[in-house]
């Protein structure tokens, strides 16, 4: 059988911070990054793609806001809104993929789903609201939208600006739902794009009926159970640095190359990676050795092909010998 990886393809694979998002902009980003993949293809992996969504989501809000404010266009949830990334990006990765596939003369199906994933109405996350989303807001917008459609709003303070965003609750993603569809077409050798943004995070009420709720999941912790509920070997998650770091950016900055589950379990206990930005993806590595996968690779994505790059977990240290 052909060993099967999930690769999370992180924000900047899609949009630089610099750029100002328009489709060709990203469609470029989605073609280099696509292109450090295809080794893998050439070595006989079947792969599955994740990806985020965060500054596409948050144009998708922002035109929601011009749309009510100009026209009186009805609002759509946020569970609309990352459904529409999914698909909209999604369909952005299988169209580049083709061609990028097509160029290199490999035969594979590219397909898209759309995935809901199942959170805990009762996860302590929806009483502690900490994840930004959209656009900044004055103090006065803020207040209207906190008292109109019950928003919560956090300070946010950045370099050019600074104001009110809104926060949503980030539960943790239970399970993926069509996972078993996901596997099956993986197994058959199809590339399959799925849980963009994190998933639509969805639950049961007491009927077994699927409900929504405003609010968002790790992109990273939802691709790593996705990795573990489909038996997969490796786990790549895809961001702006080579390896992961300790002491991110100080005069004491060190590379790790190798970690295992217990050193990289410490070091998430002591505050060594950024709570909103490098910590979720050594939790979703580990989660995904704990639950039975060989490795988990953090790397940039032009640095993937090349082994000498990226910081590998595993299980044990002897794992990664």
């Amino acid at each position: 059988m052909s060993k099967l990886a999930v690769i999370a393809l992180g924000g900047n694979a899609l949009l630089r911070d610099n750029q100002e998002g328009t489709i060709e902009e990203q469609e470029q980003n989605t073609t280099e990054t696509l292109e450090n993949i295809i080794f893998l293809l050439r070595e006989g992996y079947d792969l599955v793609l994740t990806h985020g969504n965060g500054p596409q989501v948050g144009n998708i809000l922002m035109r929601n806001d011009a749309g009510e404010q100009l026209y009186g266009i009805a609002r759509m949830p946020l569970d609309i809104c990352v459904a529409d990334s999914q698909g909209g990006i999604g369909y952005m990765i299988e169209r580049m993929l083709h061609n990028r596939l097509r160029s290199h003369g490999i035969q594979r199906k590219v397909v898209t789903l759309v995935t809901e994933v199942l959170v805990d109405p009762g996860d302590k996350a929806f009483e502690q609201p900490e994840k930004r989303i959209g656009k900044i807001y004055s103090k006065e917008e803020a207040d209207l939208l906190s008292n109109k459609k019950g928003w919560v709003f956090k300070k946010e303070v950045k370099e050019d600006m600074s104001g009110w965003r809104r926060v949503v609750p980030s539960p943790q993603p239970k399970r993926v739902m069509n996972a078993e569809i996901v596997e099956e077409l993986a197994r058959r050798g199809h590339v399959v794009i799925a849980v963009g943004g994190g998933g639509i995070p969805v639950y049961f009420d007491k009927e077994g009926m699927i409900r929504t709720t405003e609010a968002v999941i790790d992109k990273d912790l939802a691709s790593s159970l996705l990795a573990s509920a489909i038996g997969a070997d490796e786990f790549y998650i895809l961001t702006d640095v080579p390896y992961v770091y300790l002491n991110y950016k100080k005069k004491d900055q060190q590379i790790v190359e190798f970690l295992d589950r217990a050193d990289a379990l410490r070091y998430l206990r002591q505050g060594m990676f950024g709570k909103g930005n490098m910590a979720p993806k050594i939790q979703a590595a580990v989660n995904f050795v704990e639950n039975g996968g060989e490795k988990s690779v953090i790397t940039e994505a032009t640095k993937l092909e090349d082994k000498k790059y990226g910081t590998k977990i595993t299980l044990h240290y002897d794992d990664n010998h």
